[in-house]
This record gives C-alpha cells, sequence and structure tokens, in this order.
C-alpha cells in the first residue's frame, strides 16, 4: 500500500514537472517558421539577420536525415547519417549534391564530442562543459567560437571568439520533424554554421535519449522495489 501510494506520488510529481517544461518552453524557444521573419526577441538583441534557415528531420528515417531549407522553402543544404554508425558518421551536402561537411561523434566521453571536418580543410570540434545547471556551454575548438544555450528554453547562441553573434538557433516545440530555425548574422560561415547546426540536432537528440533511458531505469527500479 505504501509503495503504492510513493508510486502515484512519483507519478504526480512528473507530470507536474513536465508540464512545467513545457509552459517554460513555449514561453522561451525564439524558433520561428519559414517565411514569419525572426522572432523580435532576437531581433531587438542582436539585430536583424542576414539570412534565415530551417531544418526539418525526416521523420521515421534510419539515416536521421535533416532537410536545411531558406524562407521560400527551397532545400538549401541536406544531412545524412550513416545506418547504425557507433560513432554517428553524416555527411552534409549542398541541394546539388556536393560535399559540405563531414562530421564524426567521439565515443566513450562525458563531453558530448563531436568533429567536424569542412569539405576546405577547416576542421574543428564541439564539445559540452560539464556541470551547468541553468545553461549549457558548448566550446567549438579549432574556431574559438562557442554556443550558450538552455535546453529548457531550446535557444542556442553561437558566438565567434570576440563574444560576436554568429547564428542564433530555436528549436520548435511539439515537432516530430525535430524542427529548427537559425538566423545567421555573419553571412561568411554559413556553411559552417550549417554543420553546427546538424551536431547540435544530435547533441540535443543523444541527451534526450540518455535522458529517457536514464527515467526508464529508475521506473523499472522503482516498480521492482
Amino acid at each position: 500500500m505504501g509503495v503504492s501510494i510513493f508510486m502515484l506520488f512519483f507519478v504526480i510529481l512528473i507530470i507536474g514537472l513536465l508540464a512545467f517544461v513545457l509552459v517554460a518552453k513555449g514561453r522561451t524557444t525564439r524558433y520561428s517558421e519559414a517565411g514569419t521573419g525572426p522572432d523580435e526577441r532576437t531581433i531587438a538583441e542582436f539585430g536583424s539577420p542576414v539570412r534565415s534557415l530551417y531544418t526539418s528531420t525526416a521523420f521515421l528515417s534510419l539515416r536521421h536525415h535533416i532537410i536545411i531549407t531558406d524562407a521560400a522553402g527551397v532545400p538549401v543544404y541536406e544531412s545524412s547519417s550513416k545506418v547504425f554508425s557507433f560513432r554517428d558518421r553524416t555527411d552534409v551536402m549542398r541541394a546539388d549534391g556536393t560535399h559540405v561537411a563531414h562530421i564524426e561523434r567521439k565515443v566513450f566521453t562525458l563531453h558530448q564530442r563531436h568533429y567536424v571536418t569542412m569539405e576546405d580543410g577547416t576542421a574543428f570540434e564541439l564539445w559540452s562543459e560539464l556541470f551547468h545547471i541553468i545553461k549549457d556551454i558548448i566550446n567549438i575548438d579549432g574556431l574559438g567560437w562557442q554556443i550558450e544555450g538552455n535546453i529548457l528554453q531550446m535557444n542556442f547562441l553561437i558566438k565567434d571568439r570576440n563574444g560576436n553573434a554568429v547564428a542564433y538557433i530555436g528549436q520548435k516545440l511539439f515537432s516530430i520533424h525535430d524542427r529548427y530555425s537559425v538566423d545567421i548574422y555573419q553571412p561568411q560561415y554559413e556553411e559552417a554554421v550549417v554543420a553546427i547546426l546538424v551536431c547540435l540536432q544530435h547533441m540535443v537528440r543523444d541527451r534526450e535519449a540518455s535522458s529517457s533511458a536514464a527515467y526508464s531505469s529508475s521506473s523499472s527500479s522503482s516498480a521492482s522495489n
């Protein structure tokens, strides 16, 4: 009887926390749909971007296929991951099929490291700093950039080594296609931003999968007791 009451309390607590998270995300995410223009808060903070792009992940795709379009909905880039790749090997291409970047995830690391090699030979590495409760910090070694974000708020700012905005990323709430918008402020780095955007989507997806697995394991352990 005591265990049942505890489980009921636990379920109510989890539902309450999920409701709080969803409300918080809905109020703070700066995702914008193609054709609607950037979020007003982003414009107020950083000015009007030079260009905006939008991503959509193919639903039920084994290859984790991401399509990236412009404001008119025209495909500009796409990424595709190898099926059952332990290192999450991913290639980013332009719409005409020419290669842009290759991405690989480092295995056995707490920092969610991803290595990116651009077609022109530029190489950089993304890795998450640990122990940040409120704000996520992702360093981009090789470029001297940083991503500041918050998975709760679903917003991410890419900053250059001088602290200037390179791009601002927003994730859509409630989307089976895992949609993101990215407002680009330094267009000379557009392809690097696209590669970083693809990395970020993979990092968020992996973190959500880890959290889900940990929650399932905890629930199973509680039920068995």
